[in-house]
C-alpha cells in the first residue's frame, strides 16, 4: 500500500529531523538512508517543491526541514510524494452506483480513510520519540537509542 518512494521520503525526513536544524547533504542522506543518490536527489526536489524541505546552496549547504518535526506528519510526507486516492465515485463508472459505492469500493475507501487518519495523527516527532522501540535510522554501528549525527564542517 505504501510505495518505496514514500518510505524513502520518510527516511529522508526522519534523517533531517534527527539533525536538529543542521543542513544535510544529499550524499549524506543517501548514505544514511540507503536510498540511491540519483533517486534521492529527485525526491528531495519534490519535497522542496511541496514546502516540506528547504535547500541551501554553498559550502555549508544542504537540506533542512521547512517545519518542525512536531508540525510535520507522515500524512504530509505521503501527500507531497504520492497522494493516496480516495474512492469518491464508482471506478467502473456504473450509472447505478454513481456516488453510492458498492460494498467492495466502500470497504476499500474505508481502509484508505483509516490509513489517512492514522498518518495524520503520526507526527515526525512522535516517530522519533516513541517509547518501547528503537530510534528510526539509528546509527548502524552504535547504540540504537541515539540519533544519527551529521558532521558539519566549522566555518
Amino acid at each position: 500500500m505504501i510505495s518505496q518512494t514514500v518510505e524513502y521520503a520518510l527516511r529522508a525526513i526522519l534523517t533531517l529531523a534527527q539533525n536538529h536544524g543542521k543542513p544535510c547533504t544529499a550524499q549524506r542522506i543517501s548514505e544514511l538512508t540507503e536510498v540511491p543518490a540519483p533517486y534521492l536527489s529527485k525526491m528531495m526536489q519534490m519535497l522542496v517543491r511541496n514546502g516540506l524541505v528547504l535547500s541551501r546552496r554553498g559550502l555549508h549547504g544542504g537540506f533542512l526541514l521547512a517545519r518542525s518535526p512536531e508540525d510535520l506528519t507522515v500524512w504530509d510526507v505521503l501527500e507531497a510524494v504520492e497522494p493516496l486516492k480516495r474512492i469518491r465515485e464508482c471506478p467502473l463508472r456504473l450509472g447505478a452506483h454513481r456516488t453510492n459505492l458498492c460494498a467492495l469500493h466502500r470497504r476499500l475507501d474505508n481502509a484508505i480513510e483509516s490509513v489517512e487518519e492514522a498518518f495524520k495523527a503520526a507526527t515526525i516527532s512522535t516517530l522519533l520519540n516513541e517509547e518501547g522501540g528503537v530510534t528510526p535510522l539509528c546509527d548502524k554501528g552504535g547504540d540504537s537509542s541515539l540519533p544519527i549525527t551529521i558532521d558539519v564542517p566549522e566555518k
